[in-house]
């Protein structure tokens, strides 16, 4: 095994991993932040019997990490990168032929493999830092593993991590051993902050950095979850921090790679350095003379969306892995303090580890690259967390829509167009796209803007991203304007008319994110039916069309980071074969009535509209009528008698059981579509029904056989011993009442009765100006017993009026003494 001039941790666990990885095709190494395993481990295999002249393959998950880590071992071999030790990422390859040692972002191993399935001279794949989880990374040692299992018996695997079920992934990689190093971490004291709901997160870790530097020596290492926080706590901290000899250093991916470099080098001597990153550097990267962290908690991360084909930036907590992670950062190279802005109980509530982007991604690139393997279905690859169904059920349907896959889930020539573009396959169609119409350069460059996170600047407005790109004369945006070149090329048709506009290429990848303005300034609603919202100062937020490329937050506040002005015209000619043109009749619920008109939609967008006149059909009458009781059946044109009617049909209904039919509100409403909706063809609104339309209409749902039975067991009236006929109140909550005058029920000796003698009305005895005297459902007992104190009481405050001793041979009246005489 090759010596080393210095010693580092993991030198302690080298022999047992070289032993293994002799006895075996897989191994796993499990070994803390800082021992040394990215830029260690590839030099100590490099040597080894079974690599045999081959290359080993290191694989990083950011180009900042890779290029770290390839500079810090060609440095350990007195070599500059490109000789024995070689990058290969986008915008900076650095390999030659005496290359043995490739690092290589997760994506870039994901398009070596599919070109290469054989990986033809390469002995070793080295994951490093694989508890990420990121999706290439997934893919990556699936596809491996089944290269391995089928075209390299000899390829050595193995999978590094600090965090991680080291077990688990041993089964994955059939049962491989576990090499575990301890490390060297000095003590870190762990210091909690609390976090205050109401103040802004970047203005809490401001006072916590300028706190930070009056309290503690060294440098500091700040974890934020994104480019905005970041660039406004350094906002922030210019402000404030007055001491000349503190640099503060932002790191984000989209930095240029010498701010990136600035930031991750040490301080000079005599001064300290703030870094403001994000969670770019919770692996892989050292940052020397770091003693004290400031983690948020949080961390931005990207949600895939299948139902809408959408995928945001969400920010949430992280897992507690990662707080680990970083707070290790500051007892890499002596004791050291980490600032936790939450509560320390807080601590347990975070997930152990953070979500496999498997779970949560876009799953369409993958599903294109495992057809290219020549696999339909991903679920047979050894994937340590299969992707989801939905997932994959929205994949393959959008690829099926981009003509990359056929029926069977097979790659079409289509697809390996496709798949011969290093983008999205969203992305890849646009550009292919756009040069049917001759602007596969423009569609490109937009292309770039999109997946180069910083090229030309972080403004909302897409054109106006793509036009800094274009006169950015930096290195980077050079590299990338050679690449989007390259993209193009063979692809641009002849131009026809006038160009495109930015949103128009736009919509070429993402037709559902066309949104229209919802009349407040900035809120739009987008194609797919969602909502979203830009600030009112932006220029864009005026537009009455865009063409939405990204967005973050949820759907009731989702906010568009980048977007591009799309015209009306560009609409329709574009997508006229998707514009869909019908009639539609709606129930407007304030006017209580149908409204028709001809709408162009395109998808949820409502282009424009006419009024029409409310069609005589039955599918109108229908709408009619589910709208109507949907304002609840009080509000239908009920007289008093067909009110009582229905009243009536549902005592029966009580008290006979349910061959009476149901009429309660929520059976009416239910079933509008059978008893109303018939009767109101060539009817436009609630004006137009009458109560003789609604009582026919109800009445029909009354069976023949019923409606005799009906008048016979629940008269509308009553005839009481004067003659008199007093209507039923069957729609009181005891039961049906019958309000009469006392003295119009002299001489009866019975109590009146419906439903065949069953029921007993309940009586309500009024007095000779229809005041309630008594309620009684046994008026023969009434009579014998309760009447004399009513008597008594009665013929004081009314003397004109009969109160006989003995009802029941009184005779009934309906008048006074004077008039009975």
């Amino acid at each position: 095994m090759r010596a080393f001039d210095t010693s580092l941790p993991i030198d302690a666990v080298l022999g047992e991993l070289t032993d293994a990885l002799r006895a075996r095709s897989n191994a796993v190494l499990v070994a803390p932040p800082g021992a040394g395993k990215t830029t260690r481990v590839p030099l100590a295999l490099l040597d080894e019997p079974w690599v045999n002249g081959g290359k080993i393959i290191v694989l990083e998950p950011r180009r900042l990490a890779a290029r770290a880590a390839a500079a810090r071992m060609a440095q350990t071999l007195g070599e500059a990168v490109g000789e024995t030790v070689g990058l290969r990422v986008r915008l900076g390859s650095k390999i030659s032929r005496k290359t043995r040692i490739e690092v290589v972002t997760e994506g870039v191993f994901a398009r070596m493999i599919l070109d290469d399935p054989s990986l033809d001279g390469v002995a070793a794949v080295l994951f490093d830092e694989f508890h990420e989880r990121s999706l290439d990374a997934d893919l990556g040692l699936a596809l491996a593993l089944d290269a391995q299992g089928g075209l390299r018996e000899d390829l050595r695997l193995l999978v590094m991590s600090a965090t991680l079920d080291g077990a688990r992934v041993a089964r994955l990689l059939s049962d491989a051993p576990v090499i575990e190093s301890e490390g060297r971490a000095y003590p870190v004291e762990t210091r909690y902050l609390g976090r205050d709901s109401n103040r802004r997160i970047d203005e809490q870790v401001a006072d916590a950095v300028t706190r930070a530097l009056r309290a503690e020596s060294g440098s500091i290492l700040v974890f934020l979850p994104g480019q905005g926080e970041i660039r406004r706590v350094e906002t922030f901290l210019r402000e404030r921090v007055t001491d000349p000899a503190v640099d503060i250093a932002p790191l984000y991916g989209a930095l240029e790679r010498g701010e990136q470099d600035l930031a991750v080098s040490p301080a000079k001597p005599g001064r300290r350095k703030v870094v403001l990153a994000t969670s770019i550097a919770e692996t892989s990267l050292t940052i020397e003379g770091v003693r004290v962290v400031i983690d948020s908690g949080l961390a931005r991360v990207p949600v895939y969306e299948p139902n809408i084909g959408l995928t945001r930036l969400e920010t949430v907590r992280v897992s507690r892995a990662a707080a680990d992670q970083r707070r290790g950062r500051a007892g890499r190279t002596e004791p050291g303090v980490c600032y936790r802005l939450w509560e320390e109980a807080a601590t347990g509530a975070l997930e152990p580890f953070g979500r496999p982007e498997i779970l949560s991604a876009d799953l369409a690139p993958l599903l294109l690259d495992c057809a290219t393997w020549g696999v339909t279905d991903p679920t047979s690859l050894a994937f340590l967390d299969p992707p989801p169904a939905p997932g994959l059920k929205e994949a393959r349907a959008l690829l099926q829509q981009l003509g990359a896959l056929d029926a069977e889930g097979r790659i079409t020539e289509m697809g390996r167009r496709l798949r011969d573009l290093p983008l999205p396959p969203r992305l890849a169609r646009m550009v292919l796209a756009a040069g049917a119409i001759g602007q596969a350069r423009d569609a490109a460059d937009v292309a770039a803007v999109l997946v180069e996170r910083g090229l030309g600047g972080d403004a909302v407005d897409l054109a106006d991203r793509v036009d800094r790109f274009r006169r950015d004369r930096s290195g980077r945006a050079q590299d990338m304007r050679l690449m989007a070149e390259g993209w193009a090329r063979g692809s641009n048709g002849s131009r026809a008319g006038e160009p495109h506009s930015i949103g128009a290429l736009l919509t070429l990848a993402y037709p559902d994110r066309i949104a229209k303005a919802r009349g407040r300034t900035g809120e739009y609603l987008m194609a797919n039916g969602r909502g979203a919202v830009l600030e009112a100062h932006e220029r864009l937020a005026r537009e009455p069309y865009l063409a939405i490329a990204e967005i973050a937050g949820a759907a009731a506040s989702a906010r568009v980071l980048a977007a591009a002005a799309i015209g009306r015209d560009e609409v329709e000619s574009l997508f006229a074969e998707a514009i869909e043109q019908r009639d539609e009749v709606a129930f407007d619920r304030q006017a209580k009535a149908l409204r028709a008109r001809g709408i162009r939609r395109l998808g949820a967008l409502l282009l424009n509209e006419r009024p029409l006149k409310v069609p005589a059909t039955e599918e109108a009458a229908r709408a009619l009528a589910e709208g109507l009781v949907s304002l609840g059946i009080d509000p239908l044109p009920w007289s008093k008698a067909l009110a009582q009617w229905r009243e009536r049909v549902m005592f029966l209904r009580q008290a006979e059981g349910e061959e009476w039919p149901d009429l309660s509100d929520d059976a009416l409403s239910r079933s509008a579509e059978d008893w109303l909706a018939p009767h109101l063809v060539g009817k436009a609104g609630l004006n137009d029904i009458g109560s003789d339309l609604l009582s026919e209409a109800l009445r029909g749902l009354l069976p023949w056989n019923l409606q005799r039975r009906l008048d016979a067991e629940a008269p509308t009236h009553i005839e009481v011993p004067t003659g008199s006929q007093i209507p039923v109140d069957y729609g009181a909550e005891e039961g049906p009442v019958l309000a009469v005058r006392v003295q119009e029920l002299f001489g009866l000796d019975k109590h009146p009765t419906i439903a065949a003698g069953r029921v007993p009305l309940i009586l309500h005895l009024l007095s000779p100006a229809h005041r309630p005297i008594q309620i009684t459902r046994d008026l023969p007992g009434f009579w014998r017993g309760s009447w004399a104190a009513v008597r008594a009481d009665m013929r004081g405050q009314y003397p004109k009026h009969p109160w006989p001793e003995d009802p029941l041979t009184a005779p009934p009246t309906r008048h006074t003494l004077h008039r009975r005489k």
